[in-house]
């Protein structure tokens, strides 16, 4: 049962804009990047939600690593395709603009596929994907990251958790969104956990000398000082296929730097050779495909709200009580906040106390009641 206090959804989103423009995020791009962080939260992906506001947004402007104005420049289109450079502003507007792009690409053409250079956190790639979903279109977006999963029977961090996410539109309630990190977890679970005082599971982050790490505070550290590193999807070594989530990261990885001659795996490190902090220069594709150049909108979302049906139908393990379909558990989540806000825990808290104070932002939180 759910024991963190509800912060209303409206007080929220006009906080998160108000405090993006007090670090100089121009208004519209401001309502842009709160809607993008409160996705995660309706879809209790809290790893990339309020939890990150702070720490990857906030701060990272105010230590001029990243831009808060977006200088968006396209440097090369077709009718199907698009590349931008983002000049180190707010990956999320960069992403907006570029898939509403490619949306209408894909609804005049059937296909489009951008690409972006220079950029920074884009928050969950399910936005992106959903954003075509909810045109009745297929998204698929991924995005490098600074290094952080080691090659299978490797250690050494080198590339970034590199979601691969896919995004369909289906004749239910909820589409099928298939949102997740190509590595056995990812830095924001890992920041959730520290937040909330609890050990990472055995199995999911290496130490240089081959061993599994559980301390989530020290393993922070480590993996910024690079002497540890997740494990791929499947987990540590080949037995139970850790080499698919090292070769499905390395997809992601090419699409996301060669294409737009972006930069790759240790250039991601948001630090210069000197050990100083720069902008990470992060990477990410976008790709819609429309169903009505195929056999029809209408039709594809029937076969896939078939095909999910019998897979939810199918015989369960022993006892469990519901099979799921990937998209199904956020729906979920959002049917059960829809009217009560944001779950906000005591570290996220603090911040948001602080960032009203330091710009005097007229916000007077339930929590301190």
């Amino acid at each position: 049962m759910e024991t963190r206090p509800y912060v209303p959804w409206e007080l929220i989103n006009n906080f998160m804009i108000d405090s993006f423009k007090a670090v100089g995020v121009p208004e519209e791009d401001a309502k842009i990047c709160a809607d993008v962080l409160l996705e995660s939260d309706r879809r209790g992906i809290e790893s990339h939600g309020c939890n990150r506001f702070k720490p990857i947004y906030i701060d990272r402007i105010n230590a001029g690593i990243q831009n808060p104005v977006t200088e968006y420049e396209v440097l090369k289109e077709t009718p199907t395709t698009l590349v931008v450079d983002a000049h180190d502003g707010m990956g999320m507007v960069a992403s907006w603009k570029a898939m509403n792009t490619i949306i209408e690409k894909a609804r005049n053409y059937g296909m489009g596929m951008a690409v972006i250079r220079n950029s920074t956190h884009y928050g969950i790639a399910g936005y992106w994907a959903t954003m075509a979903s909810k045109q009745g279109m297929i998204g698929i977006t991924g995005t490098n990251a600074r290094p952080s999963i080691a090659p299978t029977f490797g250690v050494e961090n080198m590339l970034g958790t590199n979601p691969l996410t896919f995004a369909f539109p289906t004749d239910e309630e909820f589409d099928f969104v298939l949102d997740c990190a190509t590595s056995i977890t990812q830095r924001g679970k890992l920041e959730f956990y520290a937040r909330s005082g609890k050990a990472t599971p055995k199995g999911m982050v290496i130490s240089r000398d081959g061993e599994a790490l559980t301390d989530t505070e020290q393993i922070l550290k480590d993996l910024t000082a690079g002497t540890a590193a997740l494990a791929p999807l499947g987990g540590i070594g080949d037995e139970l296929a850790g080499y698919k989530g090292y070769g499905y990261a390395t997809v992601v990885e090419v699409l996301s730097a060669a294409l737009q001659a972006g930069s790759f795996l240790k250039a991601l490190n948001g630090l210069s050779s000197d050990g100083q902090k720069r902008p990470y220069h992060l990477g990410h594709f976008f790709m819609v495909v429309n169903p009505e150049f195929f056999m029809g909108e209408e039709s594809f979302r029937k076969i896939t709200g078939d095909i999910l049906r019998e897979l939810r139908a199918s015989q369960k393990a022993p006892g469990e009580e519901r099979i799921y379909t990937a998209g199904e558990k956020e729906y979920l989540v959002w049917l059960e906040r829809k009217d009560k806000g944001v779950p906000v825990g005591e570290a996220v808290q603090k911040e948001f106390i602080t960032i009203r104070d330091k710009y005097d932002l007229p916000y007077k939180f339930p929590f301190e009641a």
